[in-house]
């Protein structure tokens, strides 16, 4: 299952974490893992090389977060980041038990 967090000060996010295998198919060959994948370096680098923010991007074993700076006021990065919960539950709803989506206030 892929995990993938949103945590949130009120209307904005500010951080974005997800983790997990999708377990669709065998690893290399899962649609679901190569779609959030793609969807989360598109957002993640239009944010930070076309939007130029300042974004902490930690990648680990099997883990990515981009925090926004806390003065980031940048709408454009909100738009990336909604569009990508927007297409990580579009696939949760076309490939159920693959991902789970939450969002936390903070």
């Amino acid at each position: 299952m892929i995990f993938a967090v949103f945590s949130r000060k009120g209307n904005r996010i500010t951080e974005v974490s997800v983790s997990g295998h999708a377990g669709y198919a065998p690893k290399g060959e899962d649609i679901v893992c190569a779609s959030v994948t793609s969807a989360l370096q598109t957002v993640i680098n239009g944010i930070t090389e076309v939007l130029k923010v300042p974004a902490q991007v930690q990648v680990d074993e099997n883990k990515i977060t981009c925090t926004l700076p806390e003065d980031s006021d940048s709408q454009a990065a909100q738009a990336f980041l909604n569009a990508l919960f927007l297409q990580l539950n579009l696939l949760a709803e076309d490939y159920p038990k693959t991902i789970t989506l939450k969002n936390l206030e903070v």
